[in-house]
């Protein structure tokens, strides 16, 4: 039997609370329930008995969100006291859970939003797919045997299928962005500094949410901007309401689209998809023009790959800490101990010479806004969703698997670097049925630009989600 609130967004779920139609309490029964029937394998840890007592909150109604229940990606924002496995095999035999909670999920619980679990993320959020060694992979809900895309594969299924509304999710190489395109719902990383990520502070890393609908991304938006202590990074606040952003009909704007990358094209099928999009906002008033903008040729893949791998030997050196002894082979995936490797033994001077690259080519992309046009469109990935099959890393060379992972990421990974508002829309299916996503990107600060053109392709080019059971 088919669960009628599995259909509805964060908005909707908590309009019920509010008009006291439904108690927090259903919501949460109704979420534990569907989670028991995930078939997509997207959830790490169900908190069952944490969200009925988190239900019995006597405010919930009064509060922005307040009786929706969510997931937390099983890395970033954390609850104290409840398991987080960073997506580590080892991790989860340790049964390790959270030191404390975060400043973002506090903001979440203040919002009223119930945390009914976590879900599944690939090990240590470096693959741009949810495909761990040690739990299994995450189908994608549209088709079980393709990927949900990474690194916040199990938010997204979660939310396509509708066991959840919405979930939390983190990008550092496009993976809000990927899953949200693979599963077909809305995925926003908002610009550097907007989100808090604290203590957190990796300059390319931003935390946020998974919705179905553009106006919770705007909500959401608007719940979670603002700085906290200790932030390397932060933006004054809005003036505005994001949510008024996504109602309003935008001025006509400028908007730029390229469909190659490294002077590859995108897979055909991507491609139709951003020239439909074209379309779409030519007809709804805006001037839409092919560009010349290179965002990820092989200097881009090169010099951000020893960031990466450097990155990653730094992270198994911190997990070593907490465990109070060293990493070895055993511990982790093979794929995560050869890119670790690699980091652990490149220079200082080869890793300064990535972390310049990446200023300069910041300053380069991101002047290009200042030339005339508003928002550039894009692809979200390069391809399709793939098969799981295809993206397994080979044994005897884990890294081989680049060129793979490399068409997933080519033309999300740039907006991490440059810190701008990058937004995955779905825009339609492949001729097997699978989700296309397109990606809007604008200058810093940027966000209610690329909400509002969400909202006007949302009513232009409504889209739906998998048949639940």
């Amino acid at each position: 039997m088919v669960d009628p609130l599995s259909a509805l967004d964060a908005t909707a779920q908590h309009a019920l609370v509010h008009s006291r139609d439904m108690s927090p309490l259903e919501l949460v029964e109704a979420a534990v329930s569907r989670i028991a029937a995930d078939r997509c394998n997207a959830i790490e840890a169900c908190f069952a008995e944490h969200a009925r007592e988190e239900a019995g909150r006597p405010d919930l109604a009064d509060l922005p969100l307040g009786g929706v229940p969510f997931l937390l990606k099983d890395a970033g924002a954390s609850l104290q006291g409840l398991p987080q496995h960073l997506g580590s095999g080892l991790l989860r035999e340790l049964r390790r859970c959270a030191p404390e909670t975060t400043p973002l999920a506090a903001r979440l619980h203040a919002a009223g939003l119930i945390c009914a679990g976590t879900s599944a993320m690939p090990e240590f959020g470096l693959q741009p797919t949810t495909q761990p060694i040690a739990r299994g992979p995450v189908g994608n809900p549209w088709e079980p045997l393709r990927s949900a895309g990474g690194s916040s594969g199990g938010a997204a299924a979660a939310v396509a299928s509708g066991l959840v509304p919405i979930a939390h999710a983190s990008d550092i190489g496009g993976s809000i962005r990927i899953p949200a395109a693979f599963c077909g719902v809305v995925g926003l990383k908002a610009t550097r500094g907007r989100i808090s990520s604290f203590p957190l502070v990796d300059p390319n890393l931003s935390e946020g949410m998974i919705c179905r609908s553009m106006r919770d991304a705007a909500l959401v938006l608007d719940l979670l901007a603002g700085p906290e202590a200790g932030d390397p990074y932060s933006l004054d606040d809005q003036e505005r309401p994001f949510a008024a952003a996504v109602a309003r009909e935008p001025a006509p704007l400028r908007i730029g689209f390229v469909t190659r990358v490294g002077g590859v094209p995108a897979d055909p099928t991507c491609r139709e998809a951003v020239l439909e999009t074209a379309r779409t906002l030519e007809a709804l008033g805006h001037h839409v023009d092919e560009v010349d903008l290179e965002l990820a040729d092989d200097a881009f893949v090169e010099q951000t790959f020893v960031s990466i791998a450097r990155e990653t030997s730094l992270m198994l050196e911190g997990i070593a800490g907490m465990l109070g002894r060293p990493i070895a082979p055993a511990d982790v995936e093979p794929y995560t101990w050869a890119l670790g490797s690699l980091g652990a033994a490149t220079s200082d001077a080869l890793h300064a010479q990535s972390q310049a690259y990446e200023r300069v080519y910041t300053a380069r992309v991101t002047a290009w806004w200042s030339a005339g046009h508003d928002v550039l469109l894009t692809p979200v990935t390069g391809r399709p969703a793939p098969l799981l099959a295809d993206l397994v890393p080979p044994a005897a060379d884990p890294l081989a698997i680049l060129p793979a992972f490399r068409a997933l990421w080519c033309f999300a990974q740039p907006f991490n670097i440059t810190g701008q508002p990058a937004l995955s829309v779905p825009c339609g299916r492949t001729a097997d049925g699978l989700p296309i996503g397109v990606q809007l990107v604008a200058a810093h600060g940027g966000e209610d630009l690329l909400l509002g053109i969400g909202g006007q392709l949302e009513r232009a080019t409504p889209w739906t989600f998998p048949a639940a059971s």
